[in-house]
């Protein structure tokens, strides 16, 4: 039986721009949100993923009569959720934008959004580093802590292992690099081309790496003018505060925007005025910020183009071609690991069995051993004593290796058998409820001890993560 792991979300490949920016969420507000997830009593952990293809609200839900009814639950309260983040006055509002995905099925979603696969541009670098930024940022939350911060651990794994084995993310292609191919097909050469950068973040960045060698110049616009003024130097370029973007529109001929602002920072009315200065020359405007930086009636005047994310979608499958014979093998270890992960999680179900058979055993064996040394054995020493309640230790440990050996084999393999040892090791042995077998408290310490938090490893945040 798998854990009742819940993804609810929208796409590129499920909402157009104009929807997926009303999901979007800055990081500003990201520890509120979290904290009205896990505070809902259905949920137990979360993780909330907002990038400019796709914004997801990944959880573990609170144990319920049944997994179905926890995970039935889990759904009612991320919709209710995403429900008053828009301001919806419905749940049924939000209609058929959503996808939602349980279970295992939630668990590959999880590992084929971190390894790219389900990427606009497959195979592209940046989205496992957004989804450690989710990590990250739930970590701090207090929102993951146990079983679905291990899941998304294990999508890291997933990712390295689909970077080192296959030619999946073979060269560098991005979202920028896709957007900065486009104005290339569009222009022709680029060489007598000023391009302008509106923004200064990793967008940014990749778009300035893909224009270094091509461009006849760089400028950057952004409201750090510090910021702009690091990235322009980086590529021989120049710095403007963004107050002055007016006139940096007016001498531009491509502009790529990438900024995180939640308003339009290219109005109609400033295009307007500016193509009245520029005499009617073409302006070519790539937007690949959600929210949209652009207002997208800049695209009516004349002599003016504009590109959104979902535009580039036709230069993106020119581009991907080459890159498909390696889905085939990448997919082959995402399902792998999914049946390693599946079965992991399966072995979980019968932890409780374990911990009251051995809490029973232990039980038996030590009320035995105060009772001799309370009458024939009290002359022994503390040494002595010490060394009888080793040995106690010692024989449980023995005593239960092949029973629970082979019941978490059993789990690991089948749900059925599983629940069979479990039902007769119960009936054999009167095994209570777990939490009488154990202290909360004490179960508490040892869930947290056991399904600790694993921090990134120096060499995944080299590989996986772009610089700030």
């Amino acid at each position: 039986m798998s854990l009742p792991v819940v993804v609810i979300g929208v796409s590129h490949k499920t909402a157009p721009v104009d929807v997926r920016e009303r999901f979007a969420a800055g990081a500003e507000i990201l520890p509120e949100l979290l904290a009205r997830l896990t505070s809902r009593p259905e949920l137990d952990e979360a993780m909330f993923l907002s990038t400019c293809n796709r914004v997801e609200i990944v959880v573990l839900a609170k144990a319920g009569k049944s997994i179905e009814d926890a995970k039935r639950g889990a759904s009612r309260a991320v919709r209710e959720a995403l429900r008053e983040q828009l301001g919806a006055s419905s749940i049924d509002d939000l209609g058929g934008w959503l996808y939602e995905k349980s279970g295992d099925e939630a668990v590959r979603h999880i590992f084929r959004v971190a390894a790219s696969l389900d990427s606009m541009v497959l195979g592209e670098p940046q989205i496992l580093g957004q989804v450690k930024d989710a990590y990250d940022a739930a970590v701090a939350a207090g929102a993951l802590r146990s079983h679905l911060a291990r899941c998304v651990h294990r999508a890291f794994t997933v990712a390295k292992r689909i970077r080192s084995e296959t030619q999946l993310g073979a060269g560098i292609v991005s979202i920028s690099s896709v957007a900065v191919d486009l104005a290339k097909r569009i222009f022709g050469d680029l060489g007598t081309s000023t391009v302008l950068l509106v923004g200064a973040g990793e967008m940014a960045e990749q778009a300035a790496k893909s224009l270094a060698k091509s461009a006849k110049s760089i400028r950057v616009c952004n409201r750090s003018f510090d910021r702009a003024a690091t990235l322009a130097a980086t590529f021989g370029g120049t710095a403007a505060p963004l107050d002055q973007l007016e006139a940096e529109l007016v001498i531009s001929d491509v502009v790529v925007a990438s900024t995180s602002s939640k308003t339009f920072v290219i109005t109609r009315d400033l295009v307007k005025r500016v193509m009245k200065q520029r005499k009617g020359k073409t302006l070519f405007l790539i937007d690949i910020a959600v929210p949209r930086n652009v207002e997208p009636d800049v695209h009516k005047l004349d002599n003016v183009y504009v590109y959104n994310v979902d535009d580039l979608e036709a230069e993106v499958a020119e581009n991907m071609k080459a890159r498909h014979a390696e889905v085939e093998a990448a997919e082959a270890i995402v399902a792998a690991e999914l049946a390693d992960w599946a079965a992991w999680a399966r072995g979980l179900n019968v932890n409780p069995t374990v911990v009251a058979l051995r809490a029973r055993t232990r039980g038996v064996l030590v009320a035995e051993l105060e009772r001799s040394l309370s009458g024939r054995l009290k002359h022994l020493t503390e040494g002595d004593r010490a060394a009888l309640a080793q040995m106690v230790e010692s024989a449980t440990n023995k005593l239960l290796h092949a029973p629970t050996t082979r019941l978490k084999q059993a789990a690991s393999t089948s749900d059925a058998d599983a629940g069979d040892l479990v039902h007769a090791l119960h009936h054999l042995f009167d095994l209570p409820a777990v939490a009488e077998a154990l202290g909360e408290d004490e179960r508490d310490s040892r869930m947290m001890k056991s399904e600790s938090v694993v921090p990134h490893s120096e060499e995944e945040e080299q590989s996986g993560r772009l610089p700030h």
